[in-house]
């Protein structure tokens, strides 16, 4: 008796197969500036369909170890990976995922869009990175701190460089047991060593790319008065100049074995003076010089949201193809067809909000917009990740929940989003923070007016819905920014930041329709209507989801 085999799903090419990608460079870079990219997205597009899957599948498949002491008892504190793992960071280097934003030709040839290129770079090379994605998020996070503070700084080149010799990775040691998120508890103190060192003396819970060869650490200077703004950033070391040695003091207690992302070697590390380099001032307060990089971890962690989604749909809609369910192929049922229609609508929206908060941190890295931007993006593309990886595993039936397939990495990955970087509840109550500083949401809603107003004659009933949420919004806005520690107001800020994150997304996605209709193309006009009408007018869309299936992949 012969035995049936299902087809795996295949990868098509990500960057000449996704029209959303490519439709969004062409506005927002301009003929000239998307062509000048056309070869690096190409490039790294070929890796990925090559090298990086069985580099990704490697380092899955081999996670890394710790060994505290060698043989004769000498603390060595080494923690060893897969070789899949050196190949993502080659990669990382080669490719300029963290250099790019740092290098003056490339401002020279996209200027404000040189973040919007390295957006691209990493919605095409994430998904398949084995979650190397996490230390090149805080590669330059660390990069864009030190560039604003001590831009001579050798790590600051090091950081991004473009040689997999020379360029290294940081992690981000900020969690502390007692504290979590709330990073006023933290304990770690540093006192002035010699030759204007520092010394650190605390444990760090939760460091991710504990193999990376430096960190930045927040402490609370000695002198310095409680609470969170106090605390500082420091540059930890990893190793001492050989590069194999730890740094004297620095233990790593023990690996994370945690649910997903479990290529990423992630310590528990005990600090007991350690040597750190004051990133800026110590003597000022430093917490608002720690946010430059957390506004740029937590756009990465956008970026990996919807670059997932669009992976994890892309092998739905392979399976989908290739699967025959009563006797016909399952892509032609309409159910199915309307759940992945429904899951392509909101992989477009979360990429929309990402290309967007990258376009912002180009343009003004510092600036009001962005303050609220940041977190809505991340907390908004964090739980679409999480719902629609769980519908990639439905979409394959029992397949997708046995774990040599690879499809259940997508939804363990998937869940860790809205937990890094802050919480859905931590990064509410920072929009809150922004809703009440400088100019609040009045730049998205009056983004949202516009393509409202825009909408109008071609899409009355989606300009509809968009006028109503954003009616609504101002007054809630309003409120909000008025009293933001009003516990009415602390307890819906949740619901709050996500309508606000859906209202910015049908602006965003009817801005680009509009572009794109004048050109002929109606399908961003399609993808606007749908998740206008569902996320924001409530209303059963699944009958077209079915209709323009075609149109929507």
């Amino acid at each position: 008796m012969s035995r049936f085999v299902q087809d795996s799903p295949a990868l098509r090419d990500p960057y000449t197969s996704d029209w959303q990608l490519r439709g969004w460079l062409e506005r927002l870079l301009g003929p000239d500036g998307h062509a000048a990219a056309k070869g690096r997205l190409a490039a790294l597009s070929a890796d990925v369909l090559g090298p990086l899957r069985a580099a990704h599948h490697d380092a899955e498949t081999h996670p890394p170890t710790l060994t505290r002491f060698d043989p004769w008892g000498a603390r060595i504190e080494r923690v060893d990976v897969s070789a899949g793992w050196d190949t993502q960071r080659a990669a990382a280097a080669r490719h300029a995922v963290v250099a790019l934003p740092y290098q003056r030709d490339a401002h020279d040839t996209w200027g404000p869009g040189t973040r919007i290129v390295q957006h691209a770079l990493l919605h095409l090379w994430g998904p398949e990175s084995a979650t190397f994605s996490c230390p090149v998020a805080m590669a330059d996070g660390a990069a864009a701190l030190l560039a604003a503070t001590d831009p001579t700084s050798p790590w600051l080149a090091r950081l991004t460089s473009t040689d997999p010799a020379v360029a290294v990775t940081s992690g981000q040691w900020m969690t502390e047991s007692q504290g979590g998120s709330d990073i006023a508890g933290s304990t770690t103190t540093a006192r002035p060593g010699p030759d204007g060192t520092w010394l650190l003396t605390g444990d760090k819970w939760f460091c991710s790319a504990i193999d990376s060869a430096m960190a930045v650490a927040l402490a609370r200077p000695a002198g310095a008065g409680p609470g969170s703004r106090n605390l500082a950033p420091f540059l930890v070391p990893r190793y001492t100049s050989d590069g194999v040695t730890p740094a004297p003091g620095l233990q790593v207690l023990r690996l994370k074995d945690k649910l997903g992302t479990r290529a990423v070697p992630t310590g528990e590390v005990r600090l007991d003076d350690t040597p750190a380099i004051a990133v800026g001032d110590a003597g000022v307060p430093g917490l608002a010089r720690m946010m430059t990089l957390v506004v740029v971890t937590r756009l990465h962690n956008a970026a990996a949201a919807a670059g997932g989604m669009r992976r994890g749909l892309e092998y739905a809609l392979s399976h989908a193809a290739n699967r025959r369910v009563a006797g016909g192929v399952l892509a032609d049922n309409p159910l199915h067809r309307a759940t992945l229609g429904g899951l392509a609508v909101d992989a477009a929206g979360a990429y929309a909000l990402a290309a967007h908060a990258f376009t912002l941190l180009g343009a003004d890295p510092t600036g009001d917009e962005l303050r609220l931007v940041a977190p809505l993006a991340k907390l908004t593309t964090g739980r679409l990740a999480v719902a629609s990886a769980s519908e990639y595993l439905e979409a394959f039936g029992g397949a997708g929940y046995v774990e040599d397939t690879g499809i259940p990495r997508l939804l363990r990955d998937a869940q860790v989003l809205p937990i890094w970087e802050g919480t859905t509840n931590v990064l509410s109550i920072d929009v809150l923070r922004a809703l009440a500083t400088g100019a609040g949401a009045r730049p998205l809603l009056h983004r949202a007016e516009i393509a409202a107003d825009a909408a109008v004659t071609r899409l009355p009933d989606v300009a509809e819905a968009v006028i109503a949420a954003t009616r609504r919004l101002a007054v809630d806005v309003e409120t909000a920014a008025a009293d933001p520690r009003n516990s009415r107001v602390v307890a819906g800020a949740r619901e709050l930041a996500l309508r606000l994150g859906n209202t910015l997304t049908a602006a965003l996605l009817l801005e680009h329709a509009a572009w794109a209709t004048d050109r002929g193309d109606d399908r961003p006009a399609l993808l606007a209507t749908l998740w206008t009408l569902r996320r924001l007018g409530g209303a059963d869309v699944s009958a077209d989801l079915h209709t323009h299936f075609d149109q929507l992949i």
